[in-house]
């Protein structure tokens, strides 16, 4: 199989770097809005060409990837209705799936149904091709959302791309996918981003964060993830995200009354439950920063 790979990142890189030594890819082009980084994945080895458009990107391919923040799929959607060659397989690794189906159903015109929505749920402590690795994706879910018109032959194919790179793959409703994720990823991420934000622009903040010890530091860690990326992410599932942000807001306000109030049974119970949950619970693998 030929890929193109359009967007040089860390999960780009990485499903280049797992589709190839999987066996499942032969060859690998590149394209990138900034064109450094497609030759800096040249100069890893982890693609074989790079290119400066994205029509000479996949004149060849047999499947495309498309691994740009969220927020810059649909032009490059636009582009592959008039680029793309009529047997490739269209795929993509991000975070939301309502809102770029939609897109792609307006724009692919026939090439919709060679165009696959994937997620793979992995990431790594640092953004960037120069963090890729091959082995990302090892023991990680992977969520498709095909639809009703997705050719059963390109999801297939897709499929046993992720599952050869040693991935489990899981079928679910974009809808489904999209409210999943606000909760468990998307939510965790504007929470973290927050934090940081907040004690550093403090007026002590740079003394209060000399201080801050591994809890901060764990609950913290997403906050080095890319920023435009999850600006992307926080608008293409907004409602879902907004749904998710109004609980939590519910629930702080009960914590600033517990607090207020002193009520120290009620804080005990909301932290055993919340113990309980967190050390009992089977979570899902999950690297960390991941999400395009």
């Amino acid at each position: 199989m030929k890929l193109a790979l359009l967007g040089c990142g860390l999960l780009g890189g990485s499903l280049a770097a797992a589709w190839r030594k999987s066996g499942r890819v032969t060859s690998v082009s590149a394209y990138d809005i900034v064109p450094a980084q497609a030759q800096r994945a040249v100069a890893l080895g982890i693609v074989d060409r790079a290119s400066s458009a994205v029509a000479d990107a996949v004149r060849d391919a047999d499947c495309i990837v498309l691994a740009t923040p969220v927020g810059s799929m649909a032009a490059l959607l636009a582009e592959l209705a008039r680029d793309a060659p009529e047997k490739a397989i269209i795929t993509d690794v991000g975070s939301t799936k309502v809102e770029l189906i939609s897109a792609a159903r307006a724009l692919l015109g026939d090439a919709f149904a060679r165009f696959v929505p994937a997620h793979p749920i992995a990431g790594g402590a640092m953004p960037g091709i120069e963090n890729a690795s091959a082995d990302l994706f090892q023991g990680c879910w992977v969520i498709t959302t095909p639809q009703e018109q997705t050719r059963a032959d390109a999801i297939e194919q897709i499929e046993a791309n992720w599952v050869a790179c040693g991935a489990s793959v899981e079928r679910m409703s974009a809808q489904e996918h999209d409210r999943i994720f606000a909760a468990v990823s998307h939510l965790p991420h504007l929470l973290a981003f927050a934090l940081v934000q907040l004690v550093a622009s403090q007026p002590d903040g740079a003394r209060k964060l000399r201080y801050a010890g591994a809890g901060f530091r764990d609950f913290t860690r997403i906050a080095a993830s890319d920023p435009a990326m999850w600006r992307d992410i926080a608008l293409a599932n907004r409602e879902a995200l907004s749904a998710e942000l109004a609980q939590f807001r519910g629930l702080l306000e009960w914590l600033q009354a517990a607090v207020d109030s002193g009520d120290a049974q009620a804080l005990e119970r909301l932290f055993e439950e919340a113990s309980r949950v967190r050390r009992t619970q089977s979570f899902g693998a999950d690297g960390g920063n991941h999400d395009v």
